[in-house]
């Protein structure tokens, strides 16, 4: 199955990505079909070959949640935007060490 999807590439810090048809089994870092554009989150600056996109679409690839949203942005594809959802690293370790608490306080009174 074909995915759009976004190929990091640059510097540490510095990263950018460019938009490419692959493979939905690839490596982020693998071969792909076609180079698509680019997008830059620091600047919020992308740039889409929208023939391309809609013939891929087209085919049948589909398009991650971030570049169905800058297909949005470009007005290749109709319609509102897809919630993407950020995972924060701090969040999971606070409702870890919660969910521990919670466990101690409750072995506590079990064992007296």
């Amino acid at each position: 199955m074909l995915v759009i999807r976004l190929k990091p590439v640059g510097r540490k810090h510095q990263i950018s990505y460019r938009i490419v048809v692959t493979e939905k089994r690839s490596k982020l870092n693998g071969p792909y079909r076609e180079d698509l554009g680019f997008y830059n989150p620091r600047t919020d600056k992308f740039s889409v070959n929208a023939e391309r996109a809609k013939y891929w679409l087209s085919i049948g690839a589909q398009p991650s949640d971030t570049v169905y949203n800058i297909l949005v942005d470009a007005k290749v594809l109709p319609g509102p935007k897809k919630a993407v959802k950020i995972k924060i690293k701090k969040e999971a370790t606070e409702t870890s060490n919660e969910a521990a608490a919670a466990e101690s306080t409750q072995a506590t009174p079990a064992a007296n």
